[in-house]
């Protein structure tokens, strides 16, 4: 049986990365809109309410009007959008969040998809705050690096045409303090306190990584580095996207440096605890326009529909 998938706003990153995941599989029809059609309201509602899945990657506030249009109690709606990532009645479109999650994303018909930074530092945080290791209320800071696909059409060409020589350097940026991901950052790992989170671009077209900086006399009494990292094999055993590698990773700190882009063109997290004997690195790392966006939204899609998690990807 084919199932109907339709992309709001396919002509964006995510929205042309996940079309080219469905172009692959035999199970899925994908709804098309004509190109002078991409604006009629009308036209819009008929694909979403005709889609078993109807993928929303569109700004926020057009996301949420996508969704007002959807009548349809059978489609199920996937938002790549921040607007619903904490809204009551969505599920969170990580598998790997808890052991319920699963059957969470395959109950709901509307399913938001993480953002990418707050992927991988959920991925960190949540079972060390599950396991009691990190206290829920511990101020927690965290930095990302991330190739410059994650800002989208208007990023990519101001970096792909050149000319600017402040960006042959890092960018650091949200120096606000208000990240759009910092929600979602606090609501999915159970932490009470906010993180101090700052993004950085590089110039590199994909790839991502979030460190998070700890000293083990914060976490709760007893905890060690070998305590940590038994927590992350204890809660990833099993999951075929979330690889724990070993404790202080010898081939890691013998290169002398952190590869961000060695999860790219893959679907995959990479988790690592780098310690001495008083502080901790957490460090996760994913392709940010895989696991961070089009590759978890067709994830999610595949466990809500019962299909193998990992068709297509």
């Amino acid at each position: 049986m084919a199932y109907r998938a339709f992309v709001d706003g396919q002509e964006g990153t995510t929205g042309l990365r996940i079309h080219e995941y469905l172009a692959q599989r035999d199970d899925i029809e994908v709804l098309r809109i004509d190109a002078d059609k991409r604006k009629d309201a009308a036209e819009r509602a008929r694909l979403l309410n005709a889609a078993d899945v109807a993928f929303l990657c569109l700004p926020d506030a057009a996301a949420k009007e996508a969704a007002a249009l959807v009548t349809n109690p059978n489609t199920c709606l996937i938002d790549a959008s921040t607007a619903h990532r904490t809204a009551p009645g969505w599920a969170f479109g990580l598998p790997e969040l808890a052991p319920s999650q699963r059957q969470l994303i395959r109950d709901s018909k509307r399913i938001s998809n993480p953002g990418c930074h707050a992927s991988a530092f959920i991925l960190l945080l949540r079972p060390l705050v599950d396991a009691g290791l990190v206290p829920p209320g511990l101020p927690i800071s965290a930095s990302s690096i991330t190739g410059y696909s994650g800002g989208g059409k208007k990023m990519i060409e101001q970096y792909e045409a050149g000319g600017d020589a402040r960006l042959d350097a890092p960018r650091p940026y949200a120096l606000g303090l208000g990240h759009k991901h910092v929600p979602e950052m606090t609501a999915h790992t159970g932490l009470t306190t906010k993180p101090i989170f700052m993004p950085i671009v590089g110039k590199f077209y994909k790839g991502l990584s979030v460190s998070v900086p700890l000293h083990l006399s914060q976490l709760s009494a007893g905890a060690t580095p070998e305590s940590v990292q038994a927590a992350f094999e204890k809660r990833y055993a099993g999951e075929r996207f979330v690889r724990v590698m070993p404790l202080r990773d010898a081939p890691t700190l013998e290169d002398g440096f952190f590869d961000v882009q060695a999860c790219n063109d893959t679907n995959r997290v990479d988790i690592f605890v780098f310690a001495n004997d008083h502080q901790l690195i957490l460090m996760a790392r994913l392709d940010n326009l895989g696991k961070g966006a089009s590759g978890a939204a067709v994830q999610s899609m595949n466990v809500h529909l019962g299909v193998d998690e990992s068709k297509g990807l």
